[in-house]
Order: structure tokens, then C-alpha cells, then sequence
């Protein structure tokens, strides 16, 4: 079973709580409601990006790895990773093939190769 987290962040801290929950959201002790939220659009949008390694059935297709919200986002102009949020949820099988290239390849490198 794949748990997903709820997307809400404050201060660049995510919450903890499940996806969808009630109430308000939680990282440790600190607590905040929607109204207190970070803006959902991440702050890697426009960053500069490359193609991440493939695996072996295509996965990423192309995408490059968000240094800050640690999602595989289409690449404009072969150069910037176009603008996206952090509070989509991911499909059951992107979760899985992001975990999959997560394990395949590591957490030390960044979306360049540089360490």
C-alpha cells in the first residue's frame, strides 16, 4: 500500500498528513491552515533542468528531476523546467516508477548529474 502525503507546505515545511485530510495541517508541531499555506506553485519552476536518466520502460520520458519538489517536470525549450505546483497528486504508477528511478539512481545527484 502506497501512503500519499498531503501537498500543503508552510515555510517549506510539507505536511504530514494523509492526502485529503481534514482539519488542520501538520508538520511536527507546528500546525496551519490553508489560508497560511505557501503559495502551491514550486519554487523550481523556470529553474534550469536536463533530461533525467531513463529506466528501462521510458520512465521519466524525457523529464527532468525538480531539485525542490523532487518531481520529474517537462522541460521547456529543452532547458528550464516549465511551472508547476507541488500540490498535484501523482498517479498510482508515477508514484511507483518514481520511487523505481528514486531506488535505481539514487538521491545524491541533482538534476544535472553534479553532486
Amino acid at each position: 500500500m502506497t501512503v500519499v502525503f498531503c501537498r500543503s507546505r508552510r515555510g517549506g515545511r510539507r505536511c504530514t498528513r494523509e492526502l485529503d485530510h481534514r482539519g488542520l495541517h501538520r508538520h511536527r508541531t507546528i500546525m496551519w491552515a490553508d489560508a497560511g499555506a505557501d503559495d502551491p506553485r514550486c519554487t523550481g519552476s523556470g529553474a534550469p533542468g536536463a533530461p533525467a536518466e531513463l529506466l528501462s520502460n521510458g520512465f521519466p520520458a524525457g523529464r527532468a528531476l525538480c531539485p525542490v519538489c523532487l518531481r520529474f517536470i517537462p522541460l521547456v525549450g529543452a532547458r528550464f523546467l516549465d511551472e508547476h505546483d507541488t500540490a498535484g497528486a501523482a498517479s498510482a504508477q508515477e508514484s511507483l516508477d518514481r520511487a523505481d528511478w528514486f531506488n535505481t539512481h539514487g538521491w545524491s545527484e541533482g538534476p544535472t548529474g553534479q553532486q
